[in-house]
């Protein structure tokens, strides 16, 4: 976590507060896989479970953060538009990097699930949601930032370059 009054930065709770909509509906995901687990035999009948059109939606605005930006978000916008204006400000920003990486760890972790649950894979989405789920619940409830920190362990041994 970069704590820095960068211009540039973002509101540290903005990932937050959207982490805490994600966990919630994985939480949903999770409690609507797991009332009917095994897909069914047909694929026509596996893209149409509840579980897994929500996870579907759920991993598309994991790539709109992780391709588009955290701050282009539309969790990012609404906690600008609504929470935002209610609260004092930051204490310190973020550099953004760290929460776009750790959009596209949940894009890589949510699209896993879709992709097991249309190869029939039992459990295969509720897994997926399930560790998604524990990375939200961390971020929202705690401030830890599972993706953040991966992001910061590859720039250290030099796999990925932190942006100037």
């Amino acid at each position: 976590m970069t704590t820095s009054s960068n211009p540039s930065g973002i509101d540290p709770r903005g990932p937050r507060f959207g982490a805490g909509i994600t966990a919630v509906l994985l939480l949903v995901v999770i409690g609507v896989g797991l009332t009917n687990p095994r897909p069914a035999n047909a694929l026509a009948d596996r893209v149409t479970e509840p579980a897994f059109v929500l996870l579907v939606a759920l991993s598309a605005l994991f790539a709109w953060g992780a391709f588009a930006g955290v701050k282009r978000h539309p969790y990012g916008k609404l906690f600008a538009a609504v929470v935002r204006p209610r609260l004092s400000p930051p204490a310190f920003t973020e550099a953004p990097e760290p929460p776009t990486f750790a959009q596209l760890v949940g894009f890589l972790v949510t699209a896993t699930g879709v992709l097991l649950h249309l190869i029939g894979v039992p459990y295969g989405l509720v897994g997926a949601a399930a560790a998604a789920f524990i990375a939200a619940f961390l971020n929202s409830v705690f401030g830890l930032c599972l993706g953040c920190e991966l992001y910061a362990l590859l720039v250290r041994a030099k796999v990925i370059r932190a942006k100037a």
